[in-house]
Parts: structure tokens; C-alpha cells; sequence
């Protein structure tokens, strides 16, 4: 394939962001259902960098030093990586492409793989933002998941964050855990919220079918009724400690602390993925949307020479309806002028649907843009199908 084909000109008034996939774990949780895979050679990830470069180098030639607005190392456990090997990645990005100049840099990572000395290092490689994998705080709920960690390792990674300068970080919490009740899943909450932590991920826990707890669901999972009580019990606590939910699943203490490589993604802007498994979505002048993907098989990534495993161009007609399904995440106004720049429609192209939903309750629409209703956010499903 001829990866110089995959786009031409870009729209560069679409903000474009970098994500950096790293494909390994020391173990595979039962409900991962991301391209991730159990380490079993540490001397692969030297190689596995290498190939990372060359493929960050190849993008870089087809995008012409565009700008990026943020930075994301996903995995995987990203944090296995060395410093040494995190600063030479962005070094080679600055080399590559230009920044804004309050770009964010996250990198997740998993309790179990970090300290004091390590987070200061990332910090001095040029992360500014830490994603640390929580999950719970309760010893019993992270053996059910068979997460690496425990919860001492995980309030001491919390502390290593905060005590390495990290003032933007956040910390991802599941709820809907096995055995869990509204008091066990709200003491999680408490726990998160005593660090004063600018951003917080929460969200349920969800068995995919290509997962271990696709084949074995796990007993003792919460009913639906309860998972409802969990859900208002916990949304309310976060709003009382000025948390402000601005994403189905991401609560932050103020719109400084949203994470922007995510908002990018979900008002439909453009982004390049390098590594295994990586995705890419971009915006030609004419707004032809292009999307091309990586070898997701890590060693077979490694062997490759341009690391493409396909590529689609999205057909014309379903642009607005793919913006309306991200930007509809979001609790925030979508205002008709974003919906016109991201994807060259008038708002007048989803007409149709978008009167169905304001019969429903679901939107209410103003002189200028389409705001969810409180029955939009407690139904989004119902909300998405209708633009499907």
C-alpha cells in the first residue's frame, strides 16, 4: 500500500492530535478488549521504538510539520517504558511536527509500574499529563478484575503523581464491579476526591466479547437497578465536589483540566495514530474524511516497511451522522458552526433526525446550536441510534 495516498492536502483549521500506542502489559485484564498484549520480552520494546520512529517519520512526511494540539502515550502499559525512551519519542515528534504552545502530553499509567523517581523522570522527559489506572481503591474488587496492583500501590502512585509536580493528572475509576454496592463504589469516589485530583474518569464496567470475561462473566456483577443507583449516587457526589461532568464518562474541576486529546476526538477533529494498532482520521480540503489503521500484531508491525493494514475512505453522506455520534458525548452545547467546519454540511443536512430527537426530549435546539437534555444524557444510546 502506498501509505503517501492515504490523504491529500489536509484542513488545517481542524486541529490535529498524535496518538502514540504501546501494545504491552504484564498481564491482560479479563475485560480488556484493547490491542494489548502480555510483555514477554523486554528486549522487543527497544526494537518495537525503532519501528515506532520509523512509522512516526513517514507520517510526519505525509503531514508537512502540521501543528499538534495534544499528545497521547496509550496502550497497553505504557508506563513500562523508560523515560529515556518517552523523551526520545517526543523529541523526535518536535523534530517532526510543530506545537501549540500549550500542548498536552498524556501518558497512561498502571500503579504497579511506577514511583516517585519514575513519574519526576516522565515529568523532565516532557509529560505534563498523567492518566494513572485506578480502577478501585478496594483490595477485594481489584483481585476480581485481576488488576496488577493493589490498593496500597495505588494511593502510593496517586501520591508519587502529585509529589512529582503533576498539577493536571487523572485517575481512572470503574464502577459496576463485581460484588460492588452503591457504598463500596462511593468510597471509591471519597478516596479519588481526597487527592484534589483535577480530572477524573468513571465509567462502567462493560463485558466485550473478545475479552476472558466475554467467555466467563464474572459472578456477582451488579443488576441494572443497582448499577442505576450507583451511577445518580455517584454523579451527584462529584457535582457536590465541584467536579463538572463534561463527557459521559470525565468529570474535571475546571475546563483547564479537560482532557484535550480526547475533546478532539469527540468533536469529530483529526488525529494521527503511530504504533500497533494505531488509527488515523484526517480532513482533506475538499472534507474527504479518510481513516487508515496499523498492523495491529506487534511483531508483525515491527516487521513491516510502511506499517499500514488498511485504509477507508468514509462515504459523504454518513460525515454528519459520524460527527453527531462523537460530539453528542460531549455535555456541552454543539454549536451549528462546528458541526458546518468539521464535516462541510449546513445543519440542515441532518434535519430529519434532529427533529426526531426534539420530539423524543432527547436535544433542544437554539439559534445556534443543539443542546442534550437531561433525558438525552441519561438515554444516550437512544439519543446515538437515532443518527445511526
Amino acid at each position: 500500500m502506498n501509505h503517501k495516498n492515504i490523504i491529500t492536502q489536509r484542513l488545517e483549521t481542524i486541529p490535529l492530535s498524535l496518538y502514540i500506542h504501546f501494545p504491552w502489559c504484564l498481564s491482560k485484564c479479563p475485560y480488556c478488549d484493547f490491542n494489548s498484549h502480555v510483555l514477554s520480552n523486554k528486549e522487543s520494546i527497544a526494537a518495537y521504538i525503532d519501528s515506532l520512529l520509523v512509522d512516526l517519520v513517514i507520517e510526519a512526511c505525509v503531514h508537512n510539520n502540521c501543528e499538534l494540539r495534544s499528545i497521547y502515550f496509550g496502550g497497553g502499559t505504557p508506563s513500562l517504558l523508560s523515560a529515556d525512551m518517552v523523551a526520545e519519542i517526543i523529541q523526535q515528534v518536535k523534530n517532526n511536527f510543530s506545537f501549540i504552545p500549550e500542548i498536552e502530553i498524556t501518558l497512561e499509567a498502571n500503579p504497579g509500574t511506577i514511583d516517585l523517581n519514575l513519574c519526576k523522570e516522565f515529568k523532565d522527559a516532557g509529560i505534563n499529563r498523567i492518566s494513572l489506572g485506578i480502577q478501585s481503591f478496594d483490595d477485594e474488587k481489584l483481585k476480581a478484575i485481576k488488576r496488577i496492583h493493589d490498593a496500597k500501590q495505588a494511593l502510593t502512585a496517586v501520591d508519587a503523581v502529585k509529589s512529582a509536580g503533576f498539577t493536571n493528572f487523572n485517575l481512572d475509576l470503574m464502577f459496576g464491579l463485581p460484588g460492588q454496592d452503591v457504598a463500596s463504589a462511593i468510597k471509591d469516589l471519597q478516596i479519588a476526591l481526597s487527592f484534589s485530583s483535577p480530572h477524573l474518569s468513571w465509567y462502567q464496567l462493560t463485558i466485550e466479547p473478545n475479552t476472558a470475561f466475554g467467555i466467563a462473566k464474572p459472578l456477582r456483577l451488579p443488576h441494572s437497578e443497582k448499577l442505576w443507583k450507583i451511577q445518580q449516587a455517584g454523579q451527584d457526589l462529584l457535582s457536590q465536589a465541584g467536579l463538572k461532568q463534561y463527557e459521559v464518562a470525565a468529570f474535571c474541576r475546571s475546563p483547564e483540566n479537560m482532557c484535550k486529546h480526547n475533546i478532539n476526538y469527540w468533536q469529530y477533529g483529526d488525529y494521527i495514530g503511530i504504533g500497533a494498532g494505531a488509527h488515523s482520521k484526517l480532513t482533506s480540503i475538499e472534507h474527504t474524511v479518510r481513516r487508515h489503521w496499523k498492523i495491529s500484531d506487534p511483531c508483525a508491525y515491527m516487521q513491516s516497511e510502511d506499517f499500514v493494514e488498511g485504509e477507508e475512505i468514509v462515504v459523504t453522506e454518513k460525515i454528519p451522522l459520524e460527527f453527531m455520534f462523537n460530539a453528542l458525548r460531549l455535555y456541552q452545547p454543539v454549536s451549528y458552526g462546528l458541526f458546518q467546519e468539521r464535516t462541510g454540511f449546513t445543519i440542515g443536512s441532518i434535519k430529519n433526525q434532529l427533529e426526531s430527537a426534539q420530539k423524543l426530549g432527547l436535544i433542544e435546539l437554539t439559534d445556534d446550536s443543539i443542546i442534550t437534555t437531561k433525558n438525552g444524557k441519561n438515554f444516550l444510546n437512544n439519543l446515538l441510534e437515532i443518527f445511526l
